[in-house]
């Protein structure tokens, strides 16, 4: 059994789900892939720093980030900070020689997070990104029916990442809407999400030309207060994509999308089937195979089930639902697995730099208006 030592960076929603995923894999996989020992937690806010301690568990605490990641002490540095602090601390990781598991994105910059990946290659260490919808079993199904050729040459994909969690113009400004902090709106927040499930199953995006909108461009300062601050990003984004294996896309996002609460919903397009997900319909995958007999086309609903990668961990029997945390048990069980055993792993720095550079590029392609190559 081999024991790693955990310094969490963040002591917030985002650490504790880390922390709750990191005892869950254990249990659910068996300690031979290795044993969470939360070591140390680092938040400039002492008393949540203190409340992980005391809560989660961990021997230490300090209000200084820059401790715990020179810590002998410490294996795995687990950033779970708003975006803007990422890069530093995740840089600073690796240059004291620690595994990496940091949320997403991996930086606020397609440049930053290029340097993140060649320093992690460098230093030759575990280096993982929270793309938890990576971890989902139905786009691991997703992806195998699209590299086996079942779904036929891939023509199109079309998605879109929809909340309406600020739809209510009187919520009060957020670091999300801040540039410097957030490094951009919509796109950032949700769509990068979508762009790691694209990513993950249709590969690489070689253009793209986009429009984004913001329909709040001011906010109060404070709760119920009528002063009032800048919004600085997009509440709603929409791209056209090529893609480096000759389909074309259409990719959304909003966070002021009426009705929705959680609608990250995509289709692919081939020329021998096509197949679709909904998220907020997590246990469902839709697949239509155009060689079954004319009479009985179109969509099946196939349930997930201990078949498709990741689910038996949880369920012993199809269409009994998972959610949102299981998928961040599997995506701490694979980190771990590359840490004790070697395995491989989809989400390094690498794969968050590419998603990095299609935000930089589409980004530009709204501010241009015109298409951009994705570099």
């Amino acid at each position: 059994m081999k024991e790693i030592r955990i310094g969490l960076v963040g002591a917030g929603w985002m650490g504790k789900a880390h922390s709750s995923a990191l005892l869950d894999a254990q249990m659910l996989f068996g300690p031979e892939y290795g044993t969470a020992v939360f070591e140390m937690v680092a938040d400039t806010n002492e008393a949540s720093a203190k409340e992980a301690q005391s809560k989660i568990g961990f021997k230490r605490m300090t209000t200084d980030w820059k401790e715990l990641v020179s810590d002998p002490k410490v294996d795995l540095v687990d950033i779970a900070t708003p975006n803007a602090f990422h890069y530093e601390v995740a840089k600073e990781a690796l240059n004291n020689g620690k595994h990496v598991y940091c949320e997403k994105p991996l930086s606020i910059s397609a440049e930053q997070s290029k340097e993140l990946a060649e320093l992690a290659k460098k230093k030759k260490v575990i280096n993982y990104v929270g793309f938890n919808n990576t971890m989902n079993p139905a786009n691991a199904y997703v992806r195998d029916l699209v590299q086996s050729g079942k779904l036929g040459k891939i023509m199109r994909f079309t998605g879109t990442y929809d909340q309406d969690q600020l739809l209510d113009e009187t919520l009060p400004i957020t670091w999300r809407h801040i540039n410097k902090l957030a490094g951009c709106g919509a796109l950032g927040d949700l769509g990068s999400h979508l762009l790691s499930v694209s990513q993950f199953i249709m590969g690489d995006i070689s253009m793209v030309n986009a429009m984004s909108t913001t329909i709040f461009p001011k906010r109060p300062k404070a709760p119920g207060s009528s002063e009032m601050a800048d919004v600085e990003n997009e509440d709603i984004i929409t791209f056209m994509t090529k893609y480096e294996n000759g389909a074309i896309g259409n990719i959304s996002a909003s966070r002021v999308a009426t009705g929705r609460k959680n609608y990250l919903a995509y289709e692919i397009q081939g020329t021998k089937g096509s197949v679709c997900y909904d998220l907020e319909r997590m246990g469902e995958v839709h697949v239509y195979f155009h060689s079954d007999d004319e009479a009985d086309r179109g969509f099946r609903t196939v349930l997930l089930n201990p078949k498709h990668k990741g689910y038996s961990a949880f369920q012993p029997a199809g269409g009994i639902s998972i959610a949102y945390n299981d998928m961040k048990i599997l995506e701490v069980h694979e980190l771990f697995a590359a840490i004790t055993q070697g395995e491989a792993y989809a989400c390094d720095f690498e794969f968050g730099y590419k998603i990095d550079r299609t935000v930089d590029a589409v980004l530009e392609s709204a501010r241009k208006n015109e298409w951009v190559e994705v570099k």
